[in-house]
């Protein structure tokens, strides 16, 4: 039992340094800086490093020893991409809208009190230089995140948002109010989200169903608020983005009647 507490100890150290990389984003990142950011001693993380490092998920710079994720962390993350059937069946449709709107198009699913993006593509008016794969943002403030909390009974919301954070003096922090939202979103079968999650940027977003009708993702269409030009194009783009999240449901098995049954 010891030894089992002591491997477990492990595992979860090393994933804790692993989370602390993905968080970096883009950059490398020191030993003691990860060290720091997963709560370890230094000699614990470099020696777990050490490990990770043999075993190819992270790599080290042999001139400045800053670390990033290694290759193997990048084929697991796309076979764990790859075994979503959502992924499976967004991607290509994904890429599509994004090329013909010229706007970034996201794709997420629900995980415990956060949302965690599937699929993402920019279209040049929505440069990114970096994917959304994996990472995540919270439910009540992005459209993505409003259509997935359609899939949770009032209770059930309650339960998993607790104090909804401000993140702008857009973002809604009441949880009725966010409820009256709600039931306009399931009304008129999208969501809107302007400037609750970060100033200047906007997103309409549509369910994704599975074949029993659960909303099992969700589908936006963002950029800046000029390029998204929501005064003129507000309808078009709802029209375009419920379009192409029916078209990802009834690739997964739904039909409009699966909502009655």
């Amino acid at each position: 039992m010891a030894a089992d507490t002591g491997n477990n100890q492990s595992v979860e150290r090393a994933a804790s340094l692993l989370r602390a990389l993905a968080d970096a984003g883009h950059t490398r990142v020191r030993a003691s800086d990860l060290a720091s950011a997963a709560g370890l001693g230094l000699s614990t993380a470099t020696r777990l490093l050490a490990t990770l490092e043999s075993l190819a998920f992270v790599e080290r710079d042999p001139v400045s020893s800053l670390y990033r994720l290694g290759p193997l962390a990048l084929r697991v993350g796309g076979a764990a991409a790859n075994q979503q059937p959502v992924h499976r069946e967004a991607r290509q449709v994904v890429q599509n809208l994004a090329a013909r709107l010229g706007l970034g198009v996201n794709v997420a699913r629900r995980h415990g009190d956060r949302l965690v993006y599937l699929v993402n593509a920019e279209g040049e008016l929505a440069p990114r230089s970096f994917t959304l794969l994996g990472q995540t943002n919270p439910l009540h403030a992005t459209g993505l995140g409003k259509c997935l909390l359609l899939g949770c009974t009032v209770d059930e919301r309650r339960d998993l948002l607790g104090e909804l954070t401000a993140f702008t003096a857009r973002t809604v922090t009441s949880l009725s109010v966010l409820e009256a939202e709600l039931e306009d979103v399931r009304a008129r079968g999208y969501a809107m989200e302007v400037e609750e999650l970060a100033l200047g940027r906007a997103c309409v977003a549509a369910p994704v169903r599975d074949r029993d009708g659960a909303v099992v993702a969700a589908i936006s269409v963002s950029g800046s608020l000029s390029a998204l030009d929501l005064a003129n194009r507000r309808d078009e783009l709802a029209q375009v983005v419920i379009e192409t999240a029916d078209t990802v449901s009834t690739a997964l098995g739904y039909t409009a009647t699966a909502l009655m049954n």
